[in-house]
C-alpha cells in the first residue's frame, strides 16, 4: 500500500511504526472471510481491509477521529485473526493499537460512553473494586438487570457480572502453595496472577501453581495487571503505568533468584506481556527489561508441554469441546498445544466449527458493544452444541465469562488447567461439581 506521510510525521515513532504496518497491505482481502464483524455485518469498513483504509486515510491526514471512522474502529474486537490469514505479514494489531490511541487523544465521545469506558478502566484492572463491584450487582434484583430501561452496555455488565458475584465473596488474591517442590527443583518461574481471573476464577491460579509445583518448578506469585484491559480502550498513559508496575515487581522477583521463565495462564493477559518488547521499546527506563520480561513470557500450556505430568487414573474423563481463545490461537500462535495436553491427560477432545471465529468476549469488548458480543457467542454456542460434548475448555477467563452467560444453554466452560490439575490428582474442577455422571463419557 502506498503512503505519504511527510517527514514531520515520520519523526513520531508511532506514525513510523504505523506506516511500516500500512505499507505491507496489499489489498488482497484475504482478511475479510475470518473477520467476524465482517462475517455478521457484511459491511466492508467491518473488516481489517475497511478500517486499514480508514486509519490510513485518518493518520495521512494527521485530523482528528470522526464518528463513522471510531463506529468502525469500536466494533473491531482485536480477535487478530486477520493477522494469521494474511499472506504479507500485516501486524494489524500494532496498526490498531496506535488507531485507538490516536482515537482518544483527538474524538470526544459522549457522555455516557465516556463514563462507561472510565468505569471499566477503573474497575476490572483491581481486584478489590471488582470484588466490591461484583457484590452490589448480586443485590440487583434479576427483573432490573434485564430491564430495557438499563442501557444495553450495562444490562451486558450485569449479565456477565450475575454468576460471578457469590464467587467474588471467597475469592482470594493469590492462592497459596498446597504442597513443597520435590527435591530436584527444574527452575524458577514467576506466575503472573494478574487481576480479574484471580477474582472471577480463583481455582485458575491454584491449579496452575499445583502442575507447577508437581512438574518441579518453584513458583514465586507476582500480582498486578499487565494493563491488557486499559490497552484495548486506547488509555496509553494507564496501560504504561501497569506495565512499569509489573516490570518492576519482575525486576524484583528476578533479582532474588534467575528466572527461568514468567508464566501467565490468561492467553489475552499473555499476548499483551509478549508485547511487552514492542510497546515499551521508546521507554529507555524500562525497554530493556520489557525486552527480557517479553522473551521470558510463556503461556502455562507452553511450560507444562516441556514438563511430564503425573497423569492419574480418574473414574470419569467428560468429553472436552476445546475453544481456542483468539489471544491463544491468533495472538500468542499457540493452538496444538492445549489440545495435545488434554488428549495426554486421557481426555477426548472434540473440534470446533468455526473455531477461528471470536465468542465475543475480547477484553470489555463485550460490555461495549454487546449486540454484536451475543450475536457472537450465540453462535459459537451453536457450534459447540454440534460436537456433543460435556464440557468446555479454553485458556482465557474472558472467554469463560462470556460462554458461561449464555444461560442454559451453555455447558459447563473449564480452564485447560484445571482439566489438567483433576488428571493429575487435583480437585475435580468446581463447575464439574454441580454436573451428573451421565454428562461425562
Amino acid at each position: 500500500m502506498q503512503t505519504r506521510f511527510d517527514a514531520r510525521q515520520l519523526a513520531d515513532p508511532d506514525t513510523a511504526e504505523a506506516e511500516k504496518v500500512l505499507r505491507k497491505c496489499v489489498h488482497c482481502g484475504f482478511c475479510i472471510a475470518t473477520c467476524p464483524t465482517y462475517v455478521l455485518l457484511g459491511d466492508e469498513l467491518d473488516s481489517p481491509r475497511g478500517r486499514i483504509y480508514l486509519i490510513k486515510d485518518m493518520l495521512e491526514q494527521d485530523r482528528p477521529a470522526t464518528e463513522k471512522v471510531v463506529r468502525h474502529l469500536d466494533r473491531c474486537l482485536s480477535c487478530l485473526a486477520c493477522m494469521t490469514t494474511c499472506p504479507s505479514g500485516v501486524h494489524y494489531q500494532h496498526l490498531i493499537d496506535h488507531a485507538r490511541v490516536h482515537v482518544e487523544r483527538t474524538y470526544r465521545r459522549p457522555l455516557a460512553q465516556r463514563l462507561l469506558r472510565a468505569l471499566l478502566a477503573k474497575v476490572l484492572p483491581y481486584p478489590s473494586r471488582l470484588r466490591f463491584a461484583l457484590r452490589v450487582a448480586l443485590l440487583i434484583p434479576q427483573a432490573l438487570r434485564s430491564s430495557p430501561l438499563i442501557p444495553a452496555p450495562l444490562r451486558a455488565m450485569l449479565q456477565l457480572a450475575g454468576p460471578y458475584g457469590t464467587v467474588a465473596r471467597a475469592a482470594v488474591t493469590a492462592p497459596s502453595a498446597l504442597m513443597p517442590p520435590p527435591c530436584a527443583v527444574r527452575g524458577r518461574i514467576a506466575l503472573i496472577v494478574g487481576c480479574a481471573q484471580g477474582v472471577l476464577t480463583p481455582g485458575t491460579h491454584a491449579a496452575t501453581q499445583r502442575l507447577l509445583v508437581r512438574a518441579g518448578w518453584e513458583v514465586v506469585l507476582v500480582s498486578g495487571c499487565c494493563g491488557a484491559l486499559v490497552h484495548h480502550l486506547g488509555r496509553r498513559a494507564e496501560a504504561h503505568a501497569f506495565a512499569a508496575r509489573l516490570i518492576e515487581k519482575l525486576r524484583a522477583t528476578s533479582a532474588a533468584g534467575e528466572l527461568t521463565a514468567v508464566v501467565v495462564n490468561a492467553s489475552g493477559c499473555g499476548t499483551q506481556l509478549k508485547d511487552y518488547g514492542f510497546l515499551l521499546r521508546n521507554d529507555p527506563p524500562l525497554a530493556a527489561d520489557a525486552a527480557r520480561f517479553s522473551a521470558l513470557s510463556r503461556d502455562i500450556t507452553e511450560v507444562l508441554a516441556q514438563s511430564p505430568l503425573p497423569v492419574q487414573p480418574l473414574a470419569q474423563r467428560p468429553v472436552i469441546a476445546y475453544h481456542s481463545a483468539c489471544s491463544m490461537q491468533h495472538g500468542q500462535k499457540l493452538d496444538a498445544v492445549p489440545r495435545r495436553l488434554l488428549r495426554e491427560a486421557g481426555f477426548e477432545v472434540r473440534e470446533i466449527a468455526e473455531g477461528h471465529l471470536c465468542c465475543g468476549s475480547a477484553g470489555s469488548y463485550n460490555i461495549l458493544q454487546p449486540q454484536i458480543a451475543t450475536q457472537l457467542r450465540e453462535r459459537k454456542l451453536a457450534n459447540i452444541e454440534r460436537t456433543g460434548a460435556a464440557v468446555v475448555a479454553t485458556g482465557n477467563v474472558g472467554c469463560i465469562v462470556q460462554l458461561q452467560a449464555g444461560g442454559a444453554r451453555s455447558m459447563p466452560v473449564v480452564h485447560t488447567v484445571e482439566l489438567l490439575d483433576w488428571a493429575c490428582g487435583g480437585p475435580r474442577p468446581a463447575a464439574l461439581r454441580i454436573s451428573s455422571p451421565a454428562d461425562s463419557a
